[in-house]
């Protein structure tokens, strides 16, 4: 009797310790540690994004994620480095637009389709056009004219090279039929200083990065570019309202891991995202900096980088833009 006793208390601890482990909580690599690439300098809304979620999975138990910054050449450098990391899911990268664009742009050593695993999208961000608030230029339709009247001596500031930044601009250019001068920076805060010190004539970023200085008055919105307008500032028109929907375009940012991570580590990390993607304190924190949050994981994931990588590809090809 006292046998069959201990056999079931053997039993239930096991069937216990498996339940824990098919759950968000569990994590089947040693040492519970997480090394997340951040292919952006820290300060941007990826950065701020990505450590909202870390810091969010690693309260609720979940493995720690360590985040590393490794900037350049348009978000190559750290994608490409993810890219090599060990399949074991212990390395994550977080991607943006530019993901899906610099493959059209130039050969790379990676390829963004089949050398990674898609875990999830975790939050779209609008770009907004801004001005200094000195400046001549009220709204949109102003600075246009102002584009038309003096070529190429406007200029717009925003990441860059060979970012989605960059695209949007080059779109807008196009659209418009204008010669405003692309000044691209490493990040969008060095593009919005150089635009608070009145260096630049305009800027393209994120709403999260523009906020503060919006909130104080120190810039001034004229449009943004996403495909409605922003509940904090409804009274900026969209890019299709200001006459230009050939240059709608929107940032998201999202979760892959290298290809040939398994599918329990896959499976392991939707399930973390997408539970605290849902935190009411998540939400809440998204949207005080502007984020809309994602959701999309896994093949959903998949589907949307397909087929955006197919629309950047068609609009480069048609309107043949071209970085060095």
């Amino acid at each position: 009797m006292q046998w069959h006793n201990r056999r079931r208390l053997a039993l239930a601890l096991v069937a216990g310790i498996s339940l824990l482990l098919t759950g968000p909580a569990a994590w089947p690599q040693s040492g519970g540690t997480i090394r997340m690439i951040l292919p952006f300098p820290p300060g941007g809304p990826a950065d701020a994004m990505a450590r909202l979620l870390a810091q969010q999975i690693g309260a609720a138990g979940g493995p720690t994620m360590v985040l590393e910054s490794h900037p350049g050449a348009g978000t190559e450098i750290g994608t490409e480095l993810a890219s090599h990391a060990a399949p074991d899911g212990n390395t994550l990268a977080i991607i943006s637009n530019s993901f899906i664009v610099l493959p059209h742009l130039r050969k790379l050593n990676y390829d963004p389709l089949t050398s990674f695993e898609p875990i999830c999208e975790l939050a779209s961000f609008p770009p907004l056009i801004v001005v200094n608030s000195t400046s001549p230029y009220h709204t949109f339709a102003e600075l246009i004219d102002a584009a038309h009247a003096h070529p190429g001596a406007l200029t717009l500031g925003t990441l860059g090279p060979a970012s989605a930044s960059q695209m949007t601009f080059e779109m807008l250019k196009r659209a418009a039929k204008v010669d405003i001068t692309f000044v691209p920076f490493p990040g969008y805060t060095p593009a919005i200083q150089a635009l608070l010190g009145n260096q630049i004539t305009s800027a393209l970023a994120d709403l999260s990065t523009l906020q503060g200085q919006l909130q104080t008055g120190k810039l001034r919105a004229l449009a943004t570019t996403a495909r409605r307008r922003v509940d904090s500032l409804p009274n900026v028109p969209t890019i299709a309202e200001a006459g230009y929907p050939q240059a709608e375009a929107e940032f998201f940012g999202g979760v892959v891991a290298p290809a040939k991570t398994p599918k329990e580590s896959i499976d392991h990390l939707i399930g973390w995202f997408k539970t605290a993607m849902q935190r009411p304190e998540i939400k809440a924190k998204f949207a005080a900096l502007g984020f809309y949050p994602g959701g999309a994981c896994g093949a959903d994931f998949a589907a949307i980088l397909h087929k955006q990588y197919d629309d950047y590809g068609r609009i480069i090809r048609e309107t043949n833009i071209k970085v060095e």
